[in-house]
């Protein structure tokens, strides 16, 4: 299996972050969505799963920044169009990003339960996408927690994948 996202000059375009356009912002946070394509699928995939994750921000904030969690997409639907995450329309779950947390004290669920967009403050950072095929719809809920992912993709991967991609400072 792999991953594709389309990228310019091999950086994240500038409207998935922190130079997206004032009026593609919500609330001051970037919320539309990358394009993301899962490729050569499992047959015995059932379903898709996602995570972007920003190990970058660590020296930043103290820990790994969780951008945007997926899950339950159908192996039929294989590519998130732009802007998926504010128009799921109950084709997949979203979990909580680190805005969710008791550090940042965001409660909007239209940005805590959603992609929010990279803003690296100190330098360029890379960013990785985690896919996983499952043999299985998962038991969560819009709003889960990555910790709760993990617990119930356990015995139900059919595959792997992951890419990464840098956006700018």
């Amino acid at each position: 299996m792999k991953l594709e996202i389309p990228l310019e000059n091999g950086l994240l375009a500038d409207r998935y972050g922190k130079y997206a356009a004032p009026d593609e912002l919500y609330q001051g946070h970037a919320t539309i969505s990358f394009p993301l394509h899962f490729l050569d699928v499992p047959k015995q995939a059932v379903s898709l799963a996602w995570v972007v994750i920003d190990d970058d921000a660590i020296p930043v904030v103290g820990f790994t920044f969780i951008h945007w969690t997926g899950a339950n997409l159908s192996v039929e639907q294989a590519s998130l169009p732009e802007d998926a995450s504010r128009h799921a329309d109950g084709r997949f779950v979203q979990g909580k990003n680190s805005t969710a947390g008791r550090l940042i004290h965001e409660t909007d669920p239209m940005i805590t339960q959603r992609y929010t967009g990279p803003t690296p403050p100190d330098k360029d950072h890379e960013y990785k996408v985690l896919g996983y095929a499952l043999d299985e719809q998962l038991p969560l809920s819009d709003g889960y927690w990555l910790n709760e992912f993990y617990r119930v993709i356990e015995g139900h991967i059919v595959a792997t994948a992951s890419t990464t991609f840098i956006s700018r400072a």
